[in-house]
């Protein structure tokens, strides 16, 4: 079953990097009490992800944050280490938290996986963002294959 608006997130335990190594995070220490706009791409360093998808929530995050968004998360099924680098690259700083979803688990208990296999990338996710409010999925913008229009972060500035 995918999830949908109305919904809470599942609980799950994402990686992300500090300067001391890899560190878990809960779903709650990512969303609880928070306003939390959450965009997923199926691969760290991809063309569309690292030319357009994570760079307009770097570039939008102060007009996010105006509207009431306390954190932007990206997830991707990579691990901590290759999302700590991409973020690094992309200059994300303190604006957008980088959650490593190792295994997938978290996308398959979303119900958002997809097989890139013949990419040789194995199972990812899918592309999406949602809006999330205290655990709580309030938007969620789930792209059709091979597009980029509304996991945009002008997409999600337009929906807050």
């Amino acid at each position: 079953m995918t999830i949908k608006e109305g919904d809470k997130l599942p609980e799950a335990t994402f990686m992300t990097m500090t300067g001391e190594g890899p560190k878990p995070m809960t779903t709650d220490e990512v969303f609880k009490d928070k306003t939390v706009v959450l965009f997923a791409v199926p691969g760290a360093f991809t063309p569309t992800c690292s030319a357009r998808h994570l760079p307009g929530f770097v570039d939008s995050a102060a007009d996010l944050k105006a509207k009431g968004v306390d954190a932007i998360a990206c997830l991707s099924v990579n691990d901590a280490f290759v999302m700590g680098a991409w973020g690094e690259n992309a200059g994300t700083g303190e604006d957008v938290l980088m959650l490593a979803d190792g295994n997938g688990d978290f996308t398959k208990k979303l119900g958002l996986a997809m097989d890139a296999s013949k990419f040789g990338m194995g199972e990812r996710s899918q592309r999406y963002a949602m809006l999330v409010k205290n655990g709580v999925v309030e938007k969620l913008n789930v792209e059709a294959p091979g597009e980029f229009r509304v996991s945009s972060a002008e997409h999600v500035l337009g929906q807050l």
